[in-house]
Formats: C-alpha cells, structure tokens, sequence
C-alpha cells in the first residue's frame, strides 16, 4: 500500500491541473474574443496589435513553471540533475517554428474578429475541432469517432449557413468586401489553429520529452513576430493617440488591453 501512495498523489496531481486548466481555458476562450471586440467596436483598429495582444501574457506561464520547478527539487532523486530549462534542442527548434505559425494564425483571428460580430467569429473558430479532427488523423493517426463525427458534421453546416446568410448579423455600414475578406480569415484562422494543434501533439511524440517550456518558447515567439508587425505598421506610435481617442475613456481603454492579453 506504501508504494502505491506516491503513484496515487501524482494522479491527484494531474488531475487537478487538468481541472484548473480547462477552467482557465473556458475563461480565456469566452472572454477573450468579447473584450478584444469590445477594442474593436469602441474605436480600436490596430488589427497588429490585437494579434499581439494574444501572446503578450504569456509570461505569466513562468508562475507554473516555477512551481513545477519547485516540485522536481523536493521529489528528485538528490544525485539527478535538476535542471531549470528542462528542453532537448529539437523541442526548441520545433517550438519555434510553431510560435511563428501562432503569430500567423493570431493576426488571421484578430482581423477576422475585427470585421465580424461575436456570434458569426465564434461560431467559424468552432469549426476549428474539423480541422483538428482531420490534421488528427493524417499527422496523428487519431481515429473519428461517432461523437467526433458529428459534432465535425453540425458545426460545418453551421459555418455553411452563416456564409450563406450572412447579411443577418453584418456590422452597420461595412462593405460586403471586408465581410467576406473577415470571414475569410477568420475560417482560416480557424483552419491553422486545427493544424497547430496535432502538429504540437506530433512534436512531443516525436521529441520522447514530457511538455516543458514548449508553449513559452512558443508564445514568446509568437508575441516577437507580432511585434515586428506592429513595428511595420507603425502601431507603437499611435497607441497613445488611440487610447485619447477610445469612446469608452482612456482608462478603460487600458483596462481593456491588459485583460485581453491577461485572459488570452
């Protein structure tokens, strides 16, 4: 019975950090597209800064990492080697590429929800579990499912409908051009965002090494290409004026922006 208590806490562990981060998932996933519309709908147009915005937290990773750090130096064997950057080279080098592949796919959403409403943006990134689905299957060899077949089948027809009818719920005043061109981007945002992941998957079945500093390598990558478009778009130099010029305030306007890179 002795043996198996470590095994038993190490579950419990697990399980708990699975909770806590499908928790902080749902929280990003429903509050982020509606604070950064809310950006957009208020006065804010700086669409490099928006996919900027989707990495810039993501320091805050280091908390866990920290915390995960802690953990290996109590439980460690005293003869092993702990080390604080736990990353093989080949992780990193992938990591990479995947951080600029995630900066492409953030500026594709960020332009796409600057154009669409909440209701239409949703619902094409949901379309998101086909793709995923489909790079499963080719990269992964994941086998569909009944469940995963139909939930796949609703939300392509749901994506269908609303490009079929999508004078319904179309902003006042904007051209059919840019409509389109919104729905474009953001379906394929949707669509790079389903190979993001089961090339993530691939990349650490390939790599033999548990998941480390791969999303931070990713993210910081991602949040430096964002960067170098903002500095290409010179949208460092108006950020000031636009939150001067924000219907809501400049303070809100702040507020604003720093829970959307929080909650993303």
């Amino acid at each position: 019975m002795e043996a198996k208590e470590p095994k038993r806490d190490g579950t419990t562990m697990r399980k708990a950090l699975l909770v806590i981060n499908c928790i902080i998932l749902s929280i990003g996933n429903c509050g982020g597209p509606l604070i950064m519309r809310l950006y957009f709908i208020h006065g804010g147009n700086r669409i490099w800064f928006s996919s900027w915005l989707e990495t810039a937290g993501c320091p805050i990773i280091l908390f866990p990492i920290a915390c995960a750090y802690m953990h290996r130096s109590r439980t460690a064997d005293p003869t092993s080697e702990n080390k604080l950057f736990y990353m093989e080279r080949p992780l990193f080098l992938a990591a990479i590429v995947l951080g600029i592949i995630t900066g492409i796919d953030n500026y594709f959403y960020s332009y796409g929800l600057s154009r669409l409403p909440i209701s239409t943006s949703s619902l094409i990134i949901a379309s998101q579990l086909a793709f995923t689905a489909g790079f499963d299957f080719l990269l992964v060899k994941q086998k569909f499912t009944a469940y995963s077949i139909n939930a796949v089948f609703l939300l392509t027809i749901g994506a269908g409908v609303l490009a079929l009818h999508s004078s319904s719920d179309r902003p006042a005043n904007e051209p059919n051009r840019e409509y389109i061109t919104g729905f474009v981007m953001t379906l394929a945002a949707s669509a790079l965002y389903g190979f993001i992941l089961p090339l993530v998957e691939l990349t650490y079945k390939k790599a033999k090494q548990e998941i480390s500093y791969a999303q931070l390598v990713m993210c910081l990558v991602a949040t430096a290409f964002g960067t170098v478009g903002m500095l290409i778009n010179n949208d460092f130099k108006v950020v000031g004026r636009e939150a001067r010029e924000f219907e809501l305030g400049e303070t809100k306007y702040y507020v604003v922006v720093i829970s959307s890179a929080i909650i993303r």
